[in-house]
């Protein structure tokens, strides 16, 4: 195999389109490997700038050169009632922007499932390998449930997905546990590859960080959440403890950043639980406003259900903010108690409300996790070392690839069968 590699990578989020941390996850891979000298070619869909300027239908950025598919038809809405519609529409634009690029590809990358059918059909018509990453699965978001139509149509396509993958690699070894469990994958077909973050990209402008904490914790402690609004996200147990939380820190303020599905929900619930008039829901932040709000807060709470990873843990500790963690999937790889942050039991809501009361008042102990946590980051997380660990899945499946061909080449290679005439099965006399 030679050491630069033609990659086609198929993503359904990638700047400007991000939604969470997977388009995150795929924008700081594909740059990694680009500058590993390898050919990287990102297929997702249309979006636009923050500003509203579209972004251009073909471009090469930070080395790395991205297509990107016109939703067809436009009317179809990312929504759960139209989710499939929706997500074959997508693969259809995807499928035919990628075949309009052109090139040859060493191996095809999926992430997740909402590209399945683009990945699949690339797969077969280029003849190359496919690698997926499984960041997170539906039976997962739903404790091990499927409890209706549309999760078990979701759930058989991720099984197909994991079928038609020569290598699965997943973000910590919890989901790796989890995807054989489902998919009845061999382990010998599954890999960890954690996320990983650039640590020089969360160092934020100091008047940015002022601006940001005088905007919104001016006379107390601040407390951020960043992340989709979801369920499995946990956002409703960091709301059932802002009372206490408020009482025991006055002047106490809690950001929740992100937006959702159930971001509406969320809002009804901070009223019931008395939390509306100490939150503030800012919406999406992406770009250069997230390390600043990262290291205006004194603590980032990840109060998840269900976590395969946890990106969001591992971008707060290079801003330099102490993480408040529930132990639940890859976080607890991340988020050791009481030495790179603190941790309690998912669900757990007096455990997380006195979590986030000792990073508040123990000003010695936040420095010493802050400091063990930027160094965790350093020594583990960095995307030149996830980059190698890729190719090296990447150059398995290419091995793996080119071992079948040549058993099938041998095999047709056999002697043509010679049927005979009459009746196979006479008995001789």
């Amino acid at each position: 195999m030679r050491s630069s590699l033609k990659i086609l990578m198929f993503s359904w989020e990638y700047p400007p389109v991000l939604v969470g941390g997977l388009g995150r996850h795929v924008h700081a891979l594909a740059t990694a490997l680009a500058r590993g000298g390898h050919e990287v070619t990102v297929v997702t869909r249309y979006g636009e700038h923050a500003d509203g300027s579209p972004a251009a239908l073909d471009e090469v950025v930070d080395g790395v050169r991205i297509v990107r598919a016109p939703q067809d038809p436009p009317l179809l809405t990312l929504a759960t009632e139209s989710l499939l519609a929706w997500t074959m529409s997508l693969n259809h634009a995807l499928v035919r922007a990628a075949l309009v690029a052109g090139g040859e590809y060493d191996v095809v990358h999926a992430h997740d499932w909402l590209v399945n059918h683009a990945a699949v059909t690339l797969k077969h018509h280029l003849r190359a390998p496919l690698v997926a990453t499984v960041h997170s699965t539906e039976a997962g978001r739903h404790r091990g449930w499927l409890p209706a139509d549309l999760n078990r149509c979701i759930h058989s396509i991720e099984w197909w997905l994991t079928y038609e993958a020569r290598r699965v690699l997943v973000c910590s070894a919890d989901m790796r546990w989890e995807v054989s469990r489902l998919f009845e994958l061999p382990a010998a077909k599954t890999q960890v590859v954690h996320n990983g973050v650039d640590p020089a990209a969360f160092a934020a402008a100091p008047a940015a960080v002022k601006a940001l904490r005088e905007k919104y914790a001016p006379r107390g402690p601040m407390v951020l959440y960043a992340g989709r609004l979801v369920f499995e996200k946990g956002v409703q147990d960091l709301l059932d403890a802002v009372p206490v939380l408020r009482e025991r820190h006055p002047g106490l303020r809690v950001v929740i950043a992100g937006d959702g599905p159930h971001a509406e929900d969320l809002k009804a619930h901070a009223v019931k639980a008395d939390a509306d008039e100490t939150v503030d829901f800012i919406g999406f932040v992406g770009g250069h406003d997230l390390p600043a709000l990262y290291a205006a807060a004194d603590c980032l709470v990840v109060p998840s259900r269900y976590e395969p990873f946890g990106l969001v843990a591992l971008e707060a500790a290079a801003a330099g903010t102490a993480v408040v963690a529930s132990d639940v999937g890859g976080l607890g790889e991340i988020v050791e108690s009481g030495v790179t942050g603190v941790s309690f039991p998912p669900g757990d809501v007096a455990a997380l409300t006195d979590a986030v009361s000792t990073v508040l008042t123990d000003e010695l102990l936040t420095r010493r996790l802050t400091t063990a946590a930027r160094a965790m980051v350093d020594e583990r997380f960095g995307w030149e070392d996830i980059a190698a660990e890729t190719v090296g899945a990447y150059a398995r499946a290419i091995d793996e690839e080119r071992a079948l061909r040549l058993r099938q080449a041998a095999v047709a290679a056999r002697p043509s069968m010679v049927i005979p005439e009459g009746n196979l099965l006479l008995r001789d006399a």
